[in-house]
């Protein structure tokens, strides 16, 4: 049964979906999803750096965990499997934006750096971004030692994105990057967030650390098409 969530914060001007382990992220599924070209679907080469790329008329993979584009026509996309899926559009610039906020990601703040190449090379006024965050691991299933809450801690601030248990910490990388978004001037009212749980729901959606081994990948997508 394939699933597309379509957050409604966005309007009708721009195609923007998640999906769930059906159609995935295979450019086959999503083409037909979104009835375009899958020539002109672009994924980039992910590693959880803080690299954002600007895509112009060069289709060729690189290696990103965000890309940022005013290209009309292109279908953007990343690639996920408990790591957090990040679209963004400014309607009065017409420009789109994906990114990949796993922990490290979140980390190095790769979301403000999105939206700083949004305000640098676009002219985007924060006032004018709306953001959409999609399934990921949350706060309820996802157990990291302190290094990692601390290298979050760092880069976010204070904040309700983590639990304290014992010697464990719950952290929920969603609510850390909706902090970050707000740090950088976005309106909370402007950001839609999602409430599943990758972890949570194992026959909806794939989950690295349900899977416990290699497993598939879910995405995020977004288009002026």
């Amino acid at each position: 049964m394939e699933t597309l969530i379509f957050p409604q914060i966005f309007g009708r001007h721009v195609t923007a979906f998640f999906t769930g382990k059906s159609p995935g992220a295979d450019p086959e599924g999503i083409s037909e999803a979104a009835s375009i070209d899958k020539q002109k679907i672009y994924l980039p080469i992910q590693k959880h750096t803080d690299k954002v790329l600007v895509l112009d008329s060069d289709l060729s993979p690189r290696i990103a965990d965000a890309v940022i584009t005013s290209n009309e026509g292109i279908l953007l996309g990343v690639q996920v499997a408990d790591c957090v899926p990040v679209l963004l559009y400014d309607a009065k610039k017409n420009v789109i934006g994906v990114v990949h906020a796993g922990w490290r990601g979140t980390a190095a703040s790769i979301l403000k750096k999105a939206i700083e190449t949004m305000r640098e090379r676009f002219a985007s006024f924060p006032d004018d971004i709306k953001i959409a965050i999609g399934p990921s691991i949350r706060w309820c299933c996802y157990h990291v030692g302190y290094d990692v809450l601390e290298s979050v801690e760092k880069a976010t601030g204070n904040g309700e994105y983590y639990i304290n248990r014992g010697e464990a910490y719950c952290l929920d990388l969603a609510s850390a990057n909706k902090y970050q978004a707000v740090s950088a001037g976005i309106h909370e009212k402007n950001i839609w967030v999602s409430e599943e749980c990758t972890y949570c729901h194992p026959d909806k959606y794939y989950s690295y650390r349900f899977a416990k081994e290699t497993t598939g990948r879910q995405g995020g997508f977004i288009g002026i098409i």
